[in-house]
């Protein structure tokens, strides 16, 4: 059994009739009876009934015809994806993140691509979440570095690893004495958040018996991570936002809660064609 067999046979299926499959395949009639003849022999049972007016296929017929499409289609794919991978890519990849939380990570995974792809050029921009989520639904981007929670079911996405919450706060003014602490600790202190991250920190707290006393709600993590530093509240920030700390007088306190947690993920906007560069960024990716 070969290839051009498998299509032949898929052809008088479609076609219902060994005449007008010979005629679709510009061959002879007596060719094509003989490869469905050898095809049969090497199978060992009839794949077509003939009746005095049309061929009517079998159940191996049919078993075959549906094994037949997979693995054409396979081949298809495969010779697909062998000249995408001998051709040098080439374009721009236009990537949104947020920058508290993947500030670390970017710069890891786009020199690791470019390095096999030197033809590609990167555009990125940067912003909050709902930003980055907007650029993608516009299609100003085609891939997106954001964090849980959000409304993921317009979107594709790549869950990386999860990691936990911390407060950030001046040391001379919050917990001068201890660098680990339960959640009931910020009853009653001034808490700065990422709007985002709001639900998850009021339902910790809830947990714990108390209403937050939330002082101030905002959307970029660095300017929230600035005003705690200089002493106006608390910042709940993630665990990797501690990497932008710029002031001295800083102090990170690891909060126990295993379900005040967030976590970085790629996405991409559903049933969108993405370009050859984009599929080749996530299959690195993954």
């Amino acid at each position: 059994m070969d290839i051009k067999q498998l299509k032949y046979f898929l052809a008088i299926t479609e076609e219902n009739s060994i005449t007008k499959a010979a005629k679709k395949l510009h061959i002879s009639q007596p060719p094509l009876s003989h490869q469905l003849k050898i095809l049969e022999e090497e199978i060992g049972s009839k794949l077509f009934d003939r009746t005095t007016r049309n061929l009517e296929i079998t159940e191996v017929g049919e078993f075959l015809k549906n094994r037949a499409i997979q693995i054409l289609e396979l081949m298809n794919e495969t010779v697909k994806e062998i000249k995408q991978n001998q051709e040098e890519l080439e374009g721009v990849l236009k990537i949104g993140f947020v920058a508290s939380s993947t500030a670390a990570l970017v710069p890891k995974v786009i020199p690791g691509f470019s390095k096999n792809n030197p033809e590609v050029k990167f555009e990125l921009k940067e912003g909050s979440t709902y930003k980055i989520l907007d650029l993608l639904n516009h299609g100003t981007i085609e891939i997106g570095f954001i964090r849980t929670p959000f409304n993921s079911e317009e979107f594709d996405c790549i869950y990386l690893s999860k990691e936990p919450m911390i407060a950030l706060v001046d040391k001379n003014k919050y917990f001068q004495e201890v660098n680990e602490i339960d959640i009931s600790f910020l009853e009653g202190l001034p808490l700065i958040i990422d709007k985002r991250f709001k639900k998850i920190i009021v339902n910790a707290c809830y947990r714990k018996g108390f209403i937050p006393n939330i002082l101030l709600i905002g959307e970029d993590s660095r300017t929230l991570m600035n005003l705690a530093q200089q002493g106006m509240g608390i910042a709940i920030v993630p665990e990797s936002s501690k990497n932008l700390i710029f002031r001295e007088n800083s102090k990170v306190i690891k909060i126990k809660d295993e379900e005040l947690e967030t976590q970085v993920v790629v996405a991409w906007l559903r049933n969108k064609k993405l370009s050859s560069v984009a599929k080749h960024f996530l299959k690195f990716l993954k």
